[in-house]
């Protein structure tokens, strides 16, 4: 069942295009991720979705419910966890929950959402003197307040340490175990691969790609990097004739270079080693990730040194 369908979306700046016929569909359970660089319209896009923007052109399904001309339905539906969670200094989290909470027809307990977000201890603190991860899981329990069908993250982890982003992943992963509906913005592409169960990647307003970030690293262009190093020098005549070689770099001890078939070129490689009694050191066979294909689409014609 289909959570969010977003057709032909487009809004402008004045003259500047933020979205430009933006298309995706978010199935029901699926943690989707909208990745892009800064500017590329990722926020535009979610604020257009969940009613703080308007856009210039599109539809807009949420539950089966347009968008566009029920936001107020919608609302009721959905939670968001916008890039800055903007309180009042002096309101507690139990506050900002019971006031949030009064904004919906059906609203969850604030004590159930202070114990699972880890904020029991600071239930009754003042906003302003919250950590930024505790200010991230707190927008993430107001976005539940409302018990809502599809919940609308972005860049959620922007800005934290490493362990808050751990934290807020499990959270994350937790969300789709309880049957939530999940769409992601992140410039984080490890983040995307180890959450997301489909992408779209957006660059310049458009869409670019959309699938699981495994389908799309095995259509990628990008030729595989090896990297080689030995323990005595390696052979100046070493790679001479060796087919398949492209961008060949060497540095004392070291080589780098790439290869479309580099099970063949690597083992032709070290036979040549081998029958000279050169010691490899170090070997890596590096293939494309999403990282190199996010690259290939929003920056065409970008090669890796």
């Amino acid at each position: 069942m289909t959570k969010l369908r977003v057709q032909n979306l487009s809004k402008r700046y004045g003259s500047v295009p933020a979205a430009r016929g933006v298309s995706f569909d978010v199935a029901e359970g699926e943690i989707f991720g909208l990745l892009g660089p800064n500017g590329a319209g990722k926020t535009t896009t979610v604020e257009c979705i969940v009613g703080l923007r308007e856009p210039d052109e599109g539809t807009i399904e949420v539950c089966g419910v347009d968008a566009r001309r029920h936001s107020n339905e919608v609302k009721q539906k959905i939670g968001a966890a916008l890039q800055t969670t903007a309180l009042q200094d002096m309101i507690t989290p139990r506050e900002a929950l019971q006031l949030f909470g009064s904004f919906y027809r059906a609203a969850g307990e604030p004590a159930a959402l202070l114990e699972r977000f880890a904020l029991g201890e600071k239930a009754d603190a003042r906003f302003d003197s919250l950590s930024g991860g505790q200010r991230q899981r707190l927008a993430l329990a107001l976005a539940f307040i409302n018990r809502p069908e599809v919940v609308f993250l972005d860049e959620p982890t922007a800005g934290l340490d490493p362990q808050s982003r751990r934290d807020l992943h499990g959270e994350i992963l937790r969300m789709k175990a309880d049957g939530q509906t999940v769409l992601l913005t992140t410039h984080y592409l490890d983040e995307a691969e180890a959450l997301c169960d489909r992408v779209a990647i957006i660059a310049r307003g458009e869409i670019a790609a959309t699938g699981a970030p495994r389908d799309l690293v095995r259509q990628s262009t990008e030729t595989p990097q090896v990297e080689l190093s030995t323990v005595q020098p390696l052979p100046a005549n070493l790679f001479d004739g060796i087919p398949d070689l492209q961008d060949l770099h060497r540095d004392g001890n070291a080589a780098r270079f790439r290869t479309a078939q580099p099970t063949k070129t690597v083992a032709a490689i070290l036979a040549r080693l081998d029958g000279r009694g050169v010691q490899i050191a170090d070997l890596r066979v590096r293939k494309a990730t999403l990282e190199s294909v996010f690259l290939e689409l929003v920056h065409p014609g970008h090669h890796e040194k």
